[in-house]
């Protein structure tokens, strides 16, 4: 490879961008993937270790989704859909997959991926506070919808929460 066409590769800060509920998965699960990840050599994106103090927090986030990151690695559990946050990082995340060659690893984390894509269960249940709560913003509502039902499609891998 020449050095011109090496300078036309985009060079992304992240390797990974890690979406999660935090509440649900952050002691566990979640911690275990991100330090496999990182002692992999696998630079990964957590929000609460890479956003600095001061910045504005959706503004990285979108920024690392769109420009710094190959791969989005979305967790989803019990518990993913009733935080409007992990909806709206799930939308970026796939409208970003449409536009660009961003690969989308789905995990489902103790949670069946009918009852993401179907939105039953708790995801039933998050979306009747959301439909509440944002009655006015409905179209937003049909977004996170669309988002869950196109990343169920992705295939992934279906994890119990359970001691081998």
């Amino acid at each position: 490879m020449d050095h011109e066409s090496s300078l036309s590769i985009p060079q992304h800060s992240y390797h990974v961008f890690l979406s999660f509920r935090g509440t649900d998965t952050r002691k566990n699960f979640t911690d275990h993937l991100y330090m496999a990840l990182v002692q992999a050599g696998i630079r990964t994106f957590r929000d609460d270790d890479e956003i600095e103090r001061g910045k504005n927090i959706w503004d990285e986030i979108e920024k690392v989704i769109f420009h710094q990151s190959k791969i989005s690695i979305i967790v989803f559990s019990k518990d993913y859909a009733s935080s409007k946050w992990c909806l709206n990082e799930l939308v970026k995340i796939m409208e970003h997959r449409k536009s660009s060659q961003h690969n989308v690893l789905p995990v489902f984390y103790d949670v069946d991926p009918s009852q993401v894509k179907k939105q039953t269960g708790s995801y039933a249940e998050a979306f009747a506070r959301h439909e509440k709560t944002f009655k006015f913003e409905m179209d937003m509502v049909q977004k996170w919808r669309a988002a869950l039902k196109e990343v169920v499609d992705l295939g992934g891998m279906v994890l119990q929460d359970r001691y081998i």
